[in-house]
């Protein structure tokens, strides 16, 4: 569930995806989307909207990479020269610039657009510049003329939103990297019981964990290890508490394969060889939490909506008592970002179609007292889903 954004940095920031995709169908299809709707410009920014157009997950720090993307020309990126040697091989054109230069206007040369739609990456400065590189084309002051009160407005989307259609639909081989995500922290959450020892801290439980998740993955991306009241808190990581006998503990784990695809899973354990030294309470409410993850799970088919979804598992919260201890949505999508679109949460009318991978998350959480969570990553088909994480769901 958790990101931390200091353990995304890539060791690899210049390194290629596999081969497996065909970059360039996938910037056909983007030029396509954007034609439909109408759509001049599409600007991305480097990470994983960049890595998933592209290939490449080069860095240019505070110096402008950009892909364009016009409907009436093929698709260009717009990069310091210094980083050229890297992009070599990508299914676009590339346009080198230097210090000095202005990299907006080598971006937005030959189009005077009305309909922009930006990268979820690019950062505020970046943004500005183009604006102001937009408002310029749009209306060129003459030297007498100060005020620029007739300049057209201009439509500004997010690329997430308008390419939304090719982003959440997983093709046969991120399907088998999500697969592959789930088969390694699987793996992992296998080992946890014997991790889980009274005497012992979350920290010392969060190392062994490190571990064991390079050993499945290129990258660690989060450890939570909650116990007792600290499983209260959502985002909670580790900490020098030391786990008592009979506690409640949710452990959140997540890492990097070697492809960029990530994997992203949560189960809740009891400390000790007998789960029914838990609290009552708590043994009532996680029998409640797998009812509705499991409602969750057959919500997930084409023609749902995402808040659907969420209201499925909601609802068995809420009719058993437990509503105001479940603070979060019910999931988010998951690919080469560990969060993305779809979202599955109230106000989201996103309709699923096939191929759609995304977690189901529910969560009940009482202050001071312990907290749970139940999370699976799944992938709708044709008439239903597939649950990717085969990990055992009850109480360990």
């Amino acid at each position: 569930m958790r990101v931390h954004a200091a353990q995304l940095n890539r060791t690899e920031t210049s390194g290629r995806l596999t081969d497996m995709t065909d970059y360039a169908s996938r910037l056909s299809r983007a030029r396509a989307i954007a034609a439909a709707k109408n759509i001049d410009v599409l600007l991305v920014g480097t990470g994983a909207e960049f890595a998933y157009l592209t290939g490449s997950w080069v860095s240019s720090h505070e110096r402008l990479t950009c892909l364009v993307i016009r409907p009436d020309a093929e698709p260009i990126i717009v990069a310091p020269s210094t980083d050229i040697e890297s992009l070599q091989g990508v299914a676009a054109h590339l346009v080198g610039w230097s210090d000095g230069h202005d990299p907006y206007a080598l971006a937005l040369e030959g189009v005077r657009p009305s309909t922009v739609a930006l990268g979820s990456s690019l950062t505020a400065d970046h943004v500005l510049r183009f604006q102001s590189a937009i408002r310029g084309q749009l209306n060129p002051l003459s030297p007498s003329s100060t005020s620029s009160t007739d300049v057209p407005q201009v439509e500004y989307l997010l690329a997430t939103e308008a390419l939304a259609e090719l982003f959440t639909r997983k093709d046969p081989d991120e399907v088998a990297e999500l697969r592959a995500a789930a088969a390694a922290i699987d793996a992992v959450h296998a080992e946890v019981p014997r991790l889980l020892k009274p005497g012992r801290t979350e920290a010392e439980v969060a190392a062994d964990l490190r571990e064991l998740i390079l050993r499945e993955h290129r990258e660690v991306d989060f450890i939570i290890v909650g116990s007792g009241p600290n499983g209260a808190n959502p985002h909670y990581d580790y900490g020098d508490r030391e786990l008592g006998a009979g506690d409640p503990v949710v452990v959140d784990i997540g890492g990097t394969l070697a492809s960029g695809y990530h994997s992203d899973c949560t189960r809740t354990y009891v400390v000790g060889a007998d789960p029914s030294a838990a609290p009552t309470d708590f043994q009532e409410a996680y029998a409640v939490l797998e009812k509705a993850q499991a409602a969750g799970r057959a919500a997930a088919r084409p023609g749902t909506t995402a808040q659907g979804i969420d209201r499925a598992t909601r609802s068995v919260i809420e009719a058993a008592g437990w509503g105001e201890y479940f603070t979060h949505r019910t999931g988010h999508g998951i690919g080469l970002s560990t969060h993305e679109e779809p979202f599955i949460m109230e106000g989201n009318e996103l309709e699923l179609s096939q191929s759609m991978a995304f977690s189901i998350e529910p969560g009940i959480y009482v202050p001071g007292k312990w907290g749970m969570r139940l999370e699976d990553i799944v992938v709708t088909t044709e008439s239903g889903y597939e649950s990717l994480n085969q990990a055992p769901r009850g109480l360990r």
